[in-house]
């Protein structure tokens, strides 16, 4: 038997998914689509390494200029703990 607590929390995420994540998601998508239409047949390697340091440092950009580069916030907006968030903005050379 479900809790009725968690049926309600599944609605909410998959709600907050078709919202926003679905959109996200289709931006990957294309760009991906875009990037391989623009490889002229050429063989990729390391696409995941390429795709996640793309991601993550235009994340971390985007979240630290909302926040004022507040680190506490961004961190607590991004879910990571804030050293870990001092790491990745150094490894991007955001500080």
């Amino acid at each position: 038997m479900k809790h009725p607590g968690v049926a309600s929390a599944m609605r909410d995420a998959d709600s907050a998914k078709s919202n926003s994540g679905g959109a996200l998601r289709d931006e990957v998508h294309n760009s991906v689509d875009h990037y391989f239409d623009n490889m002229d047949q050429e063989f990729v390697t390391d696409l995941h390494r390429l795709v996640m340091s793309e991601v993550e440092a235009t994340l971390l950009a985007n979240v630290m200029r909302r926040t004022g580069n507040n680190q506490c916030k961004a961190a607590v907006m991004l879910g990571l703990n804030r050293g870990t968030l001092r790491a990745r903005l150094k490894q991007y050379g955001l500080i």
